[in-house]
């Protein structure tokens, strides 16, 4: 059986996710639109930018990771992000390309596949995971036990 504090943990790392999506999606448009990047040039900086958001969401609210070494943190969180990257981009395209399906609808299933899978799975068990508290006695406690 699924903890409670599980489920409740995944919901709020899809909230972040969304969040940082979001974020992602408006950086992207406004260097488009507005700016005049190309699209390309405007999804890694909406990317990164978005990961960043859905990094430090997760960080202090989602996992409460703000203990541990966030250089650490950073550099594993984005090689996740480029692995996430890569997963969609050519997920995308391979069932895109394999069974004739318009890439948003495909997008939108290979992200949900990603997010899941893969983003949720590694951010949770590796690049915020809290750290086994490891208790040590000497031999002044061990002595004064009773």
């Amino acid at each position: 059986m699924v903890k409670k504090s599980t489920v409740y943990t995944f919901g709020k790392s899809q909230v972040a996710a969304f969040v940082g999506g979001m974020f992602d999606y408006g950086v992207m448009i406004a260097c488009t639109e507005l700016l005049k990047y190309h699209y390309t040039e405007s999804i890694v900086i909406g990317g990164m930018l978005g990961a960043l958001v859905n990094f430090s969401i997760n960080r202090y609210w989602t996992y409460d990771a703000r203990q541990f070494s966030l250089k650490s943190q950073l550099l594993k969180f984005y090689i996740v992000v480029l692995g996430s990257i890569a997963l969609k981009t050519y997920g995308t395209y391979f069932f895109t390309e394999e069974l004739q399906i318009k890439y948003y609808y495909v997008r939108l299933f290979v992200d949900l596949i990603v997010s899941i899978c893969f983003n949720y799975t590694l951010q949770k068990y590796w690049v915020l995971k809290k750290e086994e508290k490891s208790y040590q006695l000497n031999d002044k406690d061990l002595l004064n036990y009773q």
